[in-house]
């Protein structure tokens, strides 16, 4: 504040051409403040509009005048104050204008130029589900593909949720679930702490479960799609196409997903879970079964039974380990005298895409395009092969489904798209999109969140709509014989 009195001053002394100076100067600041600044996502607009400087300039000349009048009036009495003021300010106007123009600049320059950080940890007096809402809130707007957010006023879901008083965290929770289904994506959803945890024990390896392969059939409803040998699953009479009826105190219909059953066939190891489905569409069964640690074995492989010339190799899920495993497979098969394969993709629902990917290449020659992933930024990053797969001859046909997803169809459509492989079955689930898992601080759960979507080699995309397949064929034979889906003479 000083060096704003010393510039007053020096301003009020000078000659009528320096004060002149200071006016421009005055000016200069105040343009230089009228330029809008651009932040994030949102926009500030100047700190003055035009039409308010006249309103501005009067109420800051009538500011002048009285502090004018008190100085003078500390060293001239009442009568020649008024005289001084009126022959100070008739000579003085310019002075007035700069005068008036810099208490205006300084007071626009105390205003902060920065808004508030959007992030919910600036907001000290915000309660804790205040900021859990918006810590969601802000893990979903800096990743999620859709930059229309579902074409809604996403900022002002935002504001919706922090201004908002919950009773408890359950209703801060509840309100973060209905904010994300408004997105229009089921695979971007918040993750209560329960799923969230279940999903970290599961890829640790510290979560038990009964030894299930879980799928939705034609009807919609979560089935048994297959049953790992000697889990207890299979000690307790489960088989496919067993239909979920109950599972874990929870009742499940249509609206279900594999991943709600799934949910309640997982528990601590030793623990005991009850399960009912339903079999051949009649017959109603009930089981007690105590949860294990179970070991997937994601890749199979066998000769065919109806003829030893077909090797089969079925890859229920992708890792990073596929591709290796794939190939151990493949070479042993050949070995056993095998001398066209079948790989078996039905009911994988995909797993990690560098699986996929890794596995394409073991087939594929140098040069060939495998996938295009698309970021939520627009950026196109071109996954291809950069030498010649170790198996770029043996004829491949694939076995797909309505529930080969994601990873799979990676797979699928690299395979296909470069004549590299045949693929009979019916018309593939569709997922062409990729998501991440974010958790939220204090033990509330996490997101799931879309954060990018892909391209076949064909630049084709494929999500809700699948890949069509060279020929149709029922795809209901038994998992370990993938041949007798296959019409009679196809090798």
């Amino acid at each position: 504040m000083d060096d704003f009195r010393s510039t007053k001053t020096d301003c009020a002394r000078s000659s009528v051409r320096s004060r002149r100076r200071c006016s421009v100067l005055v000016a200069v600041v105040l343009v230089s403040l009228s330029f809008p600044v651009y932040y994030g996502h949102a926009f500030v607009p100047p700190l003055q509009s035009s039409a308010n400087w006249d309103s501005r300039l009067s109420l800051h000349k009538k500011g002048t005048n009285g502090n004018r009048n008190e100085l003078i009036s500390r060293e001239t009495n009442e009568s020649e104050t008024k005289k001084a003021t009126n022959q100070y300010l008739s000579r003085n106007n310019n002075f007035v204008a700069a005068f008036a123009g810099l208490s205006m600049a300084m007071s626009l320059l105390l205003v902060p130029l920065t808004p508030e950080p959007a992030h919910a940890s600036s907001y000290s007096s915000i309660t804790p589900e205040q900021k859990m809402a918006a810590e969601a809130w802000r893990t979903v707007d800096s990743t999620y593909l859709d930059r229309t957010f579902n074409g809604q006023d996403w900022f002002k879901m935002r504001q919706d949720l922090v201004k908002k008083k919950y009773k408890n965290m359950d209703e801060a929770h509840d309100e973060v679930a209905k904010m994300m289904s408004t997105l229009g994506d089921k695979y971007t959803k918040y993750l209560t702490p329960a799923k969230y945890q279940s999903l970290v024990d599961t890829a640790t390896g510290t979560l038990a479960g009964i030894g299930v392969e879980i799928a939705t059939n034609k009807d919609e409803f979560v089935i048994v799609s297959d049953v790992e040998p000697d889990s207890p699953a299979q000690k307790a009479g489960l088989m496919p196409k067993d239909v979920f009826l109950e599972g874990g105190g929870a009742t499940f219909d249509k609206t279900s997903t594999p991943d709600d059953v799934a949910l309640r066939l997982r528990g601590p190891v030793g623990s005991k879970v009850g399960v009912t489905v339903l079999r051949d569409g009649t017959v109603t069964k009930d089981f007690i079964i105590q949860r294990e640690p179970i070991k997937i074995t994601s890749v199979r492989s066998y000769i065919a039974q109806s003829n030893k010339n077909v090797g089969v190799i079925r890859i229920k899920s992708f890792s990073t380990t596929t591709g290796s495993t794939v190939k151990e497979a493949f070479q042993e098969l050949k070995k056993k005298g095998a001398k066209e394969i079948l790989i078996d993709l039905r009911s994988n629902p995909g797993g990690l895409l560098p699986g996929g990917i890794e596995t394409a290449n073991l087939f594929l020659e140098s040069n060939k395009p495998v996938v295009y992933v698309v970021s939520n930024k627009g950026v196109i990053m071109a996954e291809e092969t950069f030498e010649n797969g170790f198996d770029t001859e043996t004829k491949l046909t694939l076995l797909v489904d309505h529930n080969t997803a994601s990873a799979a169809e990676v797979f699928t459509a690299a395979m296909k798209e470069n004549g590299r492989a045949k693929v009979i079955g019916e018309q593939t689930f569709g997922k062409g999109i990729i998501q991440t898992i974010r958790d939220l601080s204090d033990g509330n759960g996490g997101v799931a969140v879309t954060v990018a979507r892909y391209e076949t080699p064909n630049h084709n995309d494929i999500n809700k709509s699948g890949i069509s397949v060279d020929q149709s064929v029922d795809v209901e034979c038994a998992k370990n014989d993938a041949l007798a889906c296959l019409p009679s003479g196809y090798f």
